[in-house]
């Protein structure tokens, strides 16, 4: 269900694997429950979330105070959250930014629009792996229910196997939440957990790329 990355005395850093829900779901152990079982500690709290198919990087507090000031962090979009994803279709731009309000549609999916009364700010490179297989580099600035994969969806390159928003059947949903950085008690911290789940993931033309620079150094597109 998870792979643990670092301790430290305020927090856990965990890789949460695809598949796996936040609470039980159908008879099947939630996360929460299999941390506290496999980390031996019942003082947890989780401080931000993954979509049940989306795998990588959690921070999940071990005190109440810690946990009320990650989620302030969090909220303040002062934690700045990496993704990646691929698809099997090119967007009509290689970088850019997806600014959207977004609303539910039906069979539990969203839909992005063109109004922007409060919307889903979410920007983004795309980089060619190889034929038929686009890698994103996503960096969503707020934190909307779906958000990258409606982000995906409207880009014209749903996320491989990604089957709620038009994606290509896969062995899994091809998101993955690959880097974080924030600071804590006045302390810069970066983590980067590669993927390590998923057939697709495994180009090795994927692993040169993740070898360049560091998500936070990039210059973001800013339209």
């Amino acid at each position: 269900m998870f792979d643990l990355l670092h301790t430290d005395p305020r927090f856990y850093v965990i890789a949460k694997h695809p598949g796996v829900s936040f609470h039980a779901d159908g008879g099947e152990a939630g996360l929460m429950s299999a941390l506290r079982a496999g980390l031996g500690d019942d003082a947890l709290w989780p401080v931000h979330r993954l979509d049940r198919v989306t795998s990588g990087l959690l921070l999940i507090a071990r005190s109440q105070q810690v946990a009320a000031n990650l989620g302030a962090a969090f909220a303040g979009r002062e934690v700045e959250k990496y993704y990646l994803a691929l698809s099997d279709a090119k967007p009509a731009k290689k970088q850019g930014l997806i600014r959207g309000d977004m609303e539910k549609g039906r069979g539990g999916a969203w839909k992005l629009c063109q109004s922007q009364l409060n919307p889903a700010v979410t920007q983004f490179f795309s980089h060619s792996l190889a034929p038929g297989r686009r890698l994103f580099l996503l960096r969503p600035r707020t934190g909307k229910t779906h958000q990258l994969r409606v982000a995906m969806k409207s880009l014209g390159a749903p996320i491989l196997g990604d089957a709620l928003y038009g994606g290509s059947a896969a062995d899994r949903t091809y998101l993955h939440a690959y880097a974080l950085a924030l600071t804590l008690d006045g302390e810069a911290l970066h983590f980067v957990c590669p993927p390590a789940q998923g057939s697709e993931f495994a180009l090795p033309a994927l692993a040169d790329y993740l070898q360049q620079q560091p998500p936070w150094t990039l210059p973001w597109p800013q339209r």
